[in-house]
């Protein structure tokens, strides 16, 4: 269970589920019509080995994301979510924007596989082991990345407000942040943390992209967390590194504090790139239904 001073490398608690979405997004990768191709996703996989290498080889049918019901949805949940979260990296870095956070940046590969503007440069900010692993295998796979790239070594429940300004961010300058599969890894004083954060840093053009989840209803959650305690796989022990809490809908919050917000459900953003949200499995279909992907800028 999560505690309020706990820490991780890549292959434990919250780290190990930066590998199970990299392993989505490898498989993702093998289809032949993929959302998005993330070629480092594999690379990451195949540095830790073991069922990581095995589940991208075929050997391990019995992993949850070789699963009929929940395997498939996972692995094209996390191929829309690239590609959403791709797209709008694109579209700020087009809108002159110089400035790139990534929060909780676990295993994000976009420091070296998107095309970024002359002078972008961006910081990194994540648990330190997380970021030695990803800096370690990167390199070993020869790569470098497309802009300048600053490691910031900080817990986000710490004050990593002073540390990234003591990397060289510029609060006066525009700036774009990115919050992917983060938020429900923090409990609402947290996220309430996290946003004002951003809110202080962010100057007038700045740009953010969030994904969120609609937290459960508490009876049931903890019921989910009980029975995942019996489940040894990933899958379950998923349901005992997350915080079902929400201290605001994204777009509400920033909205209410000058920010233009613009909001998709995973389900319509499913529809419109030509992938089934329907799911005969009612944990998959509650999933589906209670993510929103969310865009603002600040106005």
């Amino acid at each position: 269970m999560r505690t309020d001073d706990d820490t991780w490398d890549i292959t434990t608690s919250v780290g190990s589920t930066a590998l199970f979405v990299a392993a989505a997004r490898a498989l993702e990768a093998q289809k032949p019509d993929p959302l998005a191709v993330d070629p480092f996703a594999e690379v990451f996989c195949r540095a830790v080995g073991g069922q990581w290498a095995a589940v991208l080889d075929g050997e391990a049918p019995d992993h949850p994301l070789k699963s009929e019901q929940f395997g498939q949805h996972f692995v094209t949940f996390q191929a829309a979510r690239t590609r959403y979260f791709d797209a709008y990296f694109r579209r700020v870095a087009q809108a002159g924007v110089r400035q790139i956070v990534l929060l909780a940046a676990g295993l994000d590969s976009r420091a070296y596989r998107l095309d970024w503007a002359p002078g972008t440069t961006i910081y990194e900010l994540d648990q330190p082991q997380v970021l030695e692993f990803k800096r370690e295998a990167v390199a070993a796979h020869g790569a470098n990345p497309t802009a300048e790239r600053r490691e910031i070594a900080v817990d986000l429940r710490d004050d990593w407000p002073q540390a990234l300004r003591d990397s060289g961010f510029q609060s006066a300058q525009p700036s774009a942040w990115i919050a992917e599969g983060l938020l429900i890894y923090l409990p609402a004083s947290a996220q309430e943390q996290l946003f004002t954060g951003i809110d202080a840093l962010a100057s007038t053009g700045s740009h953010l992209a969030v994904e969120e989840g609609r937290p459960m209803d508490r009876d049931a959650f903890q019921a989910k967390v009980q029975q995942a305690k019996s489940v040894g796989n990933e899958r379950g022990q998923w349901w005992q590194l997350v915080y079902n809490e929400q201290v605001a809908p994204a777009a509400q919050w920033f909205g209410e504090r000058g920010w233009t917000a613009e909001e998709t459900t995973l389900v319509d953003y499913l529809k419109g790139v030509g992938r089934s949200a329907d799911s005969a499995d009612a944990e998959v279909a509650n999933m589906l239904a209670s993510i929103t992907l969310v865009r603002a800028i600040k106005g």
